[in-house]
């Protein structure tokens, strides 16, 4: 029997044409973790894996109190929970992107691609692993609320709040990987896994912000407003699950304690701000934070304020 070819479905030729871009990238500027890391190679002793001014503690009285030796402990503790938080994220993206293959056209380049960025979070995760065996210690597990939370999350429909949330983890890491893989202070290890994350993140985020643009217009009030307040709920918890309290207990530090004192910080909360100012401005732009609960609620994120501060300042 001879094949057909597929024609598109009328609205369906831009999302398409999105898809085999990232479809062509994909093919051409993809890495092998396994291969292109030299993962024998051992720990440069005098580099680190965080810049100590991204440590949550940085410029506190506790800060203070510790030893040059300590806030380097610290920081890779700090990168080694975001890690691992980011392999729970990735896991998590992954249930969404199967569900887009098994309501779809699987013919069809968006699901084509849905699939194809399945693989890449799958050796990420992996990549993601070795980095932090690679450390020497262990990883932070993700507390069993949120596990149980993402298990009820994924019997919810895709919406705008689903790839929201997706956008939220994926901009907050990549802005932090895009400064530390510049920066020749930091441990090799550590530079390479985020540049092979940063260029095929960037396909990922493409994908997931066309997507958001796309639902968001054709979508009633009411419907709208509940997918922007539950992005809004989200927003504080998946910030605060990016450092595990327990990493302060590496320094000798009680870990409830820190963790109120780095909440508290302003110089953690500006970091807080940087990381996120993208996506908010994203998600501002797309209609996905607007009216005064969602936005009061996005403040309590710490992810906010910079974008309205900066607003402010361009008046």
């Amino acid at each position: 029997m001879a094949k057909t070819s597929r024609t598109p479905a009328p609205g369906e030729s831009s999302r398409e044409k999105t898809a085999q871009r990232l479809l062509s990238s994909s093919a051409t500027r993809s890495y092998d973790p396994d291969v292109d890391i030299d993962w024998s190679a051992p720990l440069a002793e005098d580099k680190y894996f965080l810049p100590e001014h991204r440590v949550s503690l940085y410029g506190t009285e506790l800060w203070q109190r510790l030893t040059p030796d300590q806030r380097a402990e610290l920081g890779r503790h700090e990168i080694i929970s975001i890690t691992s938080f980011g392999i729970f994220a990735e896991v998590a993206l992954m249930h969404l992107l199967l569900k887009v293959v098994t309501k779809g056209d699987p013919t069809s380049r968006h699901a084509q691609y849905a699939l194809t960025e399945v693989a890449d979070e799958c050796r990420h995760s992996t990549m993601f692993g070795r980095g932090i065996e690679k450390s020497g210690i262990g990883p932070y597990l993700a507390p069993w609320w949120f596990t149980q939370l993402l298990n009820l999350t994924l019997l919810l429909p895709i919406g705008p709040a689903t790839y929201g949330g997706t956008l939220l983890v994926e901009e907050l890491l990549d802005r932090l990987q895009r400064e530390t893989l510049a920066d020749e202070n930091m441990q090799p290890h550590i530079r390479m896994i985020n540049k092979i994350h940063v260029l095929e993140e960037a396909r990922h985020i493409s994908f997931a912000r066309a997507e958001l643009s796309r639902m968001v217009p054709k979508m009633g009030r009411l419907e709208l407003a509940a997918n922007r307040v539950a992005l809004a709920f989200g927003a504080p918890f998946l910030v605060r699950l990016l450092i595990n309290p327990e990493v302060y207990r590496s320094v000798g530090l009680d870990p409830k304690q820190a963790r109120k004192v780095a909440m508290a910080n302003p110089h953690h909360q500006e970091s807080l701000h940087w990381m996120g100012e993208r996506i908010v401005t994203f998600l501002t732009e797309a209609g996905m934070i607007k009216g005064v609960l969602t936005k009061a609620l996005w403040r309590r994120s710490f992810l906010l304020a910079i974008a309205d501060h900066q607003r402010r300042g361009h008046r």
